[in-house]
Order: structure tokens, then sequence, then C-alpha cells
């Protein structure tokens, strides 16, 4: 018995007709005829009853036709398995995040996916949350990481939180240390403190300064609209305080000193999304499986 024997029989149960099948599977109706009575020889039954214009099956035909679509779908499914393996040997995955993940998070997992799967190019694009979301919805990223909430929430965007992040204040050993010098420091207090703050469009510029305005005050801009390795480098130089996520503090620490916020503190809800509509490559669910197993 032959895999192809079994595809020109389902074809013809299905059509009732041999020549539709024919076409169907793109083979002369005399070779797709001829290799159905080779199977019923094969077989020692007929699973046709073949009268003019009428084409049933035979108790034997119909006994066999749900085993050969099953043995046609176990194929189908080895290949499509095959091929999705051979997908974690070669190709790309495309994954957005905002510059303090690429920072804090990303660096460990990405080294791990790397030497699990050198053959992966990783590329990787910095944004804010808004801007991956539209890079999302367009195709040109398979998944992103981003804040939640989502600045426009879109029906056609799968999100699954990954983390939720606590976030300090970071300010240079030399100079005092925000608010009242303490082991930590409220919100309020940063009232009167000169912010280092980021470009507009930022997660973390809109979250510190909705804090701040939430206790009362408008916050105080030494120097706006930086990247987070520029941020963290005017702290250092003493320019003035910045609130940043723990995980990029902890990293970039040298240099810096770190402030907890006092309770309730601030912090951010990261989540991993993909289109709802597309399921992501192989390699982009294998990457997004190690990101939630972290």
């Amino acid at each position: 018995m032959q895999f192809q024997q079994l595809q020109y029989f389902v074809a013809v149960a299905e059509t009732r007709h041999f020549t539709r099948a024919a076409d169907l599977v793109h083979v002369a109706q005399p070779s797709l005829s001829q290799q159905i009575k080779a199977l019923e020889r094969e077989l020692g039954a007929d699973l046709f009853l073949r009268a003019r214009g009428n084409i049933t099956l035979t108790d034997a035909g119909e006994a066999l036709l749900p085993l050969a679509r099953r043995i046609l779908a176990d194929a189908e499914t080895a290949r499509h398995e095959v091929q999705e393996l051979a997908q974690l040997r070669s190709g790309r995955v495309r994954l957005g995040a905002t510059p303090s993940l690429c920072t804090g998070l990303l660096p460990d997992v990405l080294r791990a996916f790397h030497d699990r799967y050198p053959g992966i190019r990783l590329l990787i694009e910095e944004g804010g949350s808004h801007d991956l979301v539209r890079e999302l919805a367009r195709g040109a990223l398979d998944l992103a990481l981003v804040v939640l909430p989502l600045p426009t929430p879109s029906p056609a965007l799968t999100t699954v939180d990954l983390l939720r992040e606590d976030l300090v204040v970071v300010s240079s050993p030399e100079a005092r240390a925000p608010g009242r010098g303490g082991r930590v420091v409220r919100v309020a207090e940063l009232e009167g403190e000169r912010l280092v703050m980021f470009r507009h469009g930022y997660d973390l510029r809109e979250l510190t300064v909705a804090a701040c305005r939430a206790e009362g005050f408008e916050p105080d801009f030494a120097v706006e609209g930086g990247e987070m390795d520029a941020v963290l480098g005017f702290v250092r130089a003493g320019l003035g305080v910045a609130v940043v996520p723990r995980m990029v503090a902890a990293r970039s620490g040298r240099g810096l000193r770190v402030t907890p916020l006092a309770r309730p503190g601030l912090h951010r809800t990261i989540a991993l999304a993909h289109r709802s509509d597309v399921a992501p490559p192989r390699a982009a669910r294998e990457l997004q499986r190690m990101l939630l197993e972290r």
C-alpha cells in the first residue's frame, strides 16, 4: 500500500468521480484509475462500485476511508512538525521592546536563546509601547514587550502579562540624596527635585509625570528628551534624579545611588504581545516560551 494510492482513494471517495479526483490531485485520470486498481488488488477487495455516472463506496471502501484520512492527516502533521523544527535552525525573530527592557530584561534571555538556537537571527527594535503596537499591527514585528495598559487598546493583539516591575529613584552618589535623604523616598518628596526626564512617548515619562500630578505638583525637569542610556549618564553627572525600573538600576548601578520608592510605590506591568490573527513563527513562539519561563 502506497501513500499516493491513499491520496487518490480519498480524492475519489470525496468527489465520487474519477476525472474530477484526477484533477484534484493533479494526475492523469488513467494513472489514477490504475493506482486505485493496484490498491484494490493489494487489499483483496473492491473499494468502489462503478456504475456509469454513479461511483459509490463498497463496505471495504467505507471501512478504509476514515483510516486513510487519518493516515494522510498524520503525514501532514509530521511534515508540518519537521518544517517547524527546521525553522529553529535558520530564520529570524523580529522582537520589539522598550529601551528599558532592552537594558534590563532581555540580555540574559536573548543570550540563552542564541546559545540554544545559534542559527536564528534576532532583530530587535526599540521603541515606546505606542510605536511597538503599531509595528505589530502592520506585521513588522513577530513579538513585542510592551507596558500595560496599552496606549491604544487593540482587539487585534493578544497580550500575556510577563512581570510587574518596581520603579526606583536613581541619583548621583556625589549629590544630595533625594527627598529627605532616607532609605526610601515618597513620590511627594520629588517636588522640588530636578528630574532628568525621558523623551515624549516614553512610557516611563508618562508614568512619572502622572504620579507627580496625582500628588498635586508639576515635576521640574533639569534635562529632558533622552533615551535610557542618556538619562542614566545625565544622572551620573549630577544633573538631577530619575525614576527608572529596578532591573535597569541593578544592571547600571555603577556610579548611581538607588533609592526605593515608599509604599505603595510605583510599578509597571510588562506584557508580551503578538497579533491575534496570525500565529507567530515557530522560532518566535520558542522565544516567547523562554521569556515566559525565565
